[in-house]
């Protein structure tokens, strides 16, 4: 199934990424130089992410995933709500991370950001109990029928 053009990652620039990655790196010095000087750093590269860094991430990037991928991660929204997000749309999502594509990162926050289900990755990658080999139909389904308990 195709999914329609708010849900695929959004392409990023090749300038974007190498601008966010000069940023990592700097950053990811003046750590290691000057571990009290880098919150400044980390603070305006938030802000101009919209993503909520902390200093190991740019101590030990490099152990996680490449260069690129934490500058593609960086350059796109955190929480990627779509509003009217279909069960088909859904299901073809946990059907990518299943496949794990090069772009499964993107997809589970995709997939986190539009279902309430608090351990929704568990249910695709950790599941316990009667939801081992679930299908993305049936892992869809377990998702949606979460609610939040009300206080």
């Amino acid at each position: 199934m195709d999914l329609r053009p708010e849900l695929p990652p959004p392409p990023v620039s090749r300038q974007r990424l190498d601008e966010l990655w000069a940023e990592v790196e700097r950053t990811a010095d003046l750590l290691a130089a000057r571990p009290g000087a880098a919150g400044e750093a980390i603070a305006a590269f938030n802000a101009m992410t919209g993503r909520d860094h902390v200093p190991l991430d740019f101590a030990e990037y490099d152990g996680r995933r490449s260069q690129e991928e934490f500058a593609r991660e960086a350059a796109r929204a955190a929480r990627p709500v779509v509003a009217d997000i279909t069960w088909d749309e859904l299901v073809e999502i946990v059907r990518r991370l299943l496949t794990a594509p090069p772009e499964c990162d993107y997809h589970l926050r995709l997939l986190e950001a539009n279902v309430s289900h608090p351990r929704v990755s568990d249910l695709v990658f950790h599941p316990s109990g009667n939801h081992q080999g679930a299908s993305a139909e049936q892992i869809v389904d377990e998702a949606l029928k979460y609610r939040p308990i009300a206080l």
